[in-house]
């Protein structure tokens, strides 16, 4: 007895076409970048239920926060005074360091750094795939966060911006395998790469040359290279270094700086506009300017005239 209605495709044919639709949709993505509009848009749609499955986290951290005994708030009351007097010791040191470091460089032609403008973010959520280290943090488009932007904890580079979206943004480690950073030793300058292992407590440093100097215990620290990452600040610490004669390379192992398993707030780092003090098309100068530069070309002047 034939059927009265036809059958569709047979199941073969439809696995057939899903995976040359996948294959389609991967291609496209991948090489020509034709779906981040769309990742951003649902990225967005995706926040609010973010908020939602942060909500108990979020209440459990209150009542944490707030049921507490007297002699604790007075303990860390207290803490909190001895802390504050080192760092207004430190910032005042810091301030002056900076103004000698600014007329050093205006002695030797080189433009001065730009301030960082910094952001304080926390995480929502993080990813759960095994084969991929990356988070979701509260700043998104609104907050002028953009791709690309570095990311710390309080002790050194955590990641990047991956994707943003309009109220949330994606974080990619830098125990993430398929993220590096241009380091250098903090000891004697050697310029290294530190990529991703897949692991969070170990950075992988390839092609490093048998007679490179380098040793347990030395700090990596960000070489600015790549215009990613801003100079100087703390990425990880050489925690092994195999020397092995037959081989062509060393084998080189570091240990993240920053608590990668325990973050919960971070700081997002963004460059202002470069300025620097020999531009070709320099404002005009003040008139307290002007003669901050004229006076000591008048004390050179009378000092000449004395001496002769």
């Amino acid at each position: 007895m034939n059927p009265i209605f036809k059958h569709g495709p047979s199941p073969q044919h439809r696995l057939v076409l899903v995976l040359f639709c996948s294959a389609l949709l991967i291609f496209f993505d991948h090489k020509m970048a034709s779906f981040e509009s769309l990742r951003g848009y649902l990225q967005s749609m995706v926040s609010p239920l973010q908020y939602l499955a942060n909500t108990p986290k979020l209440a459990l951290t209150w009542v944490s926060t707030n049921v507490t005994t007297r002699q604790q708030l007075t303990a860390e009351n207290q803490q909190f005074r001895l802390n504050e007097l080192e760092f207004h010791e430190q910032a005042m040191q810091l301030d002056i360091i900076k103004q000698e470091n600014e007329r050093l460089r205006s002695l030797l032609a080189s433009p001065l750094r730009s301030e960082l403008k910094k952001m304080v973010a926390e995480i929502l959520s993080v990813d759960s795939d095994p084969y991929t280290h990356q988070i979701v943090i509260n700043r998104g488009a609104r907050d002028d966060v953009h791709e690309g932007q570095p990311v710390l904890d309080a002790l050194g580079i955590v990641g990047q911006i991956l994707h943003v979206g309009q109220t949330t943004s994606r974080v990619i480690l830098i125990t993430d395998i398929s993220h590096a950073v241009p380091v250098r030793v903090k000891r004697n300058g050697l310029r290294l790469l530190a990529s991703g292992s897949g692991q969070i407590d170990r950075l992988n440093h390839n092609f490093v040359s048998q007679s490179a100097d380098i040793k347990i215990g030395d700090i990596l620290v960000t070489s600015g290279l790549g215009g990613k990452y801003p100079e100087g600040y703390p990425v990880s610490t050489i925690s092994f270094v195999s020397n092995n004669e037959s081989r062509e390379f060393s084998r080189v192992y570091s240990t993240p700086i920053a608590q990668i398993d325990r973050l919960r707030y971070l700081l997002l780092l963004s460059d202002k506009e470069p300025v620097s003090i020999f531009a070709p098309k320099a404002k005009p100068l003040t008139e307290t300017q002007d003669k901050s530069l004229i006076k000591p070309q008048v004390q050179s002047q009378i000092k000449f005239k004395v001496t002769n």
